[in-house]
């Protein structure tokens, strides 16, 4: 209902704009991510962007500086597919939504998720 709530007052306050939504007959949800390695030049953080398609419409999308320093590229790479991956669950699980924000995402998440074949991550160059 939050969302629901969200999109209405998205739509008031901008009469201009609107969102899209074509009717296809793909059924998926679908994450992208991608991040620099220490692209900062004042404390060499990384920035991390994703966004989300459902039923192939692009719904969700963020660019955000990662609040650690990490020491690969590989590192600042899986730390967005984290976040990619519980846009995903939070789309397939909207109740959930409200007490999963705070939740700090762990790398670990993946990786049990990959474990239990709950997802799929093709590599897409």
């Amino acid at each position: 209902m939050e969302a629901v709530k969200r999109i209405l007052r998205y739509l008031k306050t901008t009469p201009g704009k609107g969102l899209m939504f074509r009717k296809t007959d793909k059924k998926t949800i679908e994450a992208y991510t991608d991040s620099d390695w220490a692209g900062s030049v004042v404390d060499r953080k990384s920035t991390s962007d994703y966004c989300t398609f459902v039923w192939g419409n692009f719904v969700t999308w963020s660019s955000k500086k990662q609040n650690v320093v990490t020491r690969s590229s590989a590192e600042a790479e899986y730390r967005p597919m984290s976040l990619g991956i519980s846009a995903i669950s939070i789309a397939n699980n909207p109740v959930q939504h409200d007490r999963t924000k705070h939740v700090e995402i762990d790398r670990h998440f993946i990786k049990e998720r990959l474990d239990s074949e709950s997802i799929c991550i093709p590599y897409i160059p």
